[in-house]
């Protein structure tokens, strides 16, 4: 597959420049300033998630009837998309601004969509769609864990316009139906991996096409599909040695607390975080379990399931519980689910992770060291991680349920982005979404 996939993408770079740009489609956004949603939009696709989810968006709002343009600024971009309406952007930074202003004008753009909202492409996006009064949708993973993806208007995360008042979301939740059920979605880690390292291979082949491209992720993309390829050589030795350590961890009723790793690339640890990286995170976070937290209690860190390999975290996390003189009371699980550790925790320590929302759900404390649009008072420990192992209380329930209720009719839909099935149910609830219906019925 990965083969013919990258002969297929060689083949159209070398046959004659720019991809079609026919046109394709997308909606409209908050439907209560827009008006009728249900007309044809004409939607600018930018950057999406490495993998289909934008070819898949692509043609969901082709058949629906409206009309979609996208923007490949590199050849893992052009290598998922293979539709027409394709636009290669090749030129600097500094120009893509008046270049954006050009293509919004030419094709009569009523909307922009894209993946993660830090990316230096997407933030200079953002401000000439403000400009213009031109909305932008912005996907990113789910506020709430598992089978729930953010599609919120203007921005996520740091730069996400709900408010931090519990009595703002009891008040607008009290008027709201319920939730309509929705089944679980399968995923799959070997999808993510293969569709990474083939996005990483198509992106280097076609640097030379590309000549201005700098990839916002802190590695070169070679080196990141060489830790996809070893992190899928060395599956099934990671899966063991985390079974073990799940197993006699539970089995010990040993009290413990877990802190879930973001990647190494998030934007939200770099802009919306006090942060310079996480391995700085990762520091605070076990001094401060080191300094203050029980003698009888353990720190489960975890690694995250999309993480690229490129740094040895579990290397990392030993080396400082040695300096810190807590490598006895300090744990490192490399692959699982969360779910069974999650519930049996004492607390969670997150930066702005969406697997807090995960632990409140459980009614497990959590306490989060960045901008997170969960942390609200009466939900998340609002003491300071010192005083946190001590004195963690778990959330009020009836709060936290009521910002999942808003959440979900403002910027959640369900779905995934790593199976077929997944993907097939984001489209359907991104372009209902689009149109300002709500939630289908599963």
């Amino acid at each position: 597959m990965i083969s013919q996939s990258l002969r297929d993408f060689e083949n159209s770079l070398g046959s004659g420049g720019r991809v079609a740009r026919d046109p394709i489609s997308l909606y409209g956004d908050d439907h209560e300033k827009r008006g009728d949603t249900k007309s044809p939009r004409t939607v600018l696709l930018l950057q999406g998630l490495m993998g289909r989810l934008f070819r898949r968006l692509g043609q969901e709002l082709i058949s629906s009837g409206h009309t979609v343009y996208k923007v490949n600024f590199n050849g893992g971009d052009r290598m998922f998309w293979r539709l027409p309406g394709g636009i290669d952007y090749r030129d600097s930074l500094e120009e893509w601004p008046d270049t954006l202003r050009s293509i919004i004008a030419e094709k009569g753009i009523t909307d922009v969509v894209l993946f993660g909202d830090c990316r230096a492409h997407h933030m200079a996006a953002t401000a000439v769609c403000r400009e213009l009064h031109i909305p932008v949708h912005v996907f990113e993973e789910g506020y709430i864990r598992p089978d729930w993806v953010t599609l919120e208007l203007g921005g996520v995360n740091g730069h996400s316009t709900l408010p931090r008042d519990p009595d703002w979301y009891r008040r607008v939740a009290a008027e709201l139906p319920p939730v309509p059920e929705h089944k679980q979605v399968p995923s799959s880690f070997k999808r993510r991996a293969l569709e990474g390292l083939l996005y990483n291979v198509a992106d280097v082949l076609s640097r030379w096409y590309y000549p201005h491209w700098a990839n916002h992720r802190p590695w070169h993309p070679l080196i990141e599909g060489i830790g996809w390829a070893r992190k899928l050589v060395r599956g099934k030795e990671r899966r063991k040695r985390s079974e073990k350590l799940v197993e006699n961890l539970l089995a010990s009723e040993a009290p413990y607390y877990l802190f879930p790793l973001q990647l190494a690339s998030d934007a939200q640890i770099r802009l919306h975080s006090p942060f310079a990286s996480m391995t700085d995170a990762l520091m605070m976070v076990i001094r401060s379990f080191a300094e203050n937290a029980p003698d009888n209690t353990r720190l489960l860190v975890k690694e995250h399931p999309l993480d690229n390999g490129v740094c040895d975290w579990r290397e990392e996390t030993r080396s400082m519980a040695t300096m810190l003189g807590v490598a006895d009371r300090v744990d490192y699980m490399s692959w699982g689910d969360i779910v069974p550790v999650a519930e049996q925790a004492e607390g969670m320590v997150v930066i702005n992770s969406t697997s807090g929302t995960l632990a409140l759900a459980m009614g497990v404390p959590v306490i989060a060291l960045g901008q997170a649009v969960y942390d609200i008072a009466d939900v998340t420990f609002q003491g300071g991680i010192d005083r946190f192992w001590d004195e963690a209380t778990p959330p009020d329930l009836a709060t936290f349920n009521a910002y999942r209720r808003v959440l979900v009719e403002k910027c959640l839909i369900p779905g995934g982005f790593f199976s077929d099935e997944a993907l097939d149910k984001v489209v359907r609830h991104a372009v209902a979404r689009f149109e300002g219906k709500r939630l289908l019925v599963e």
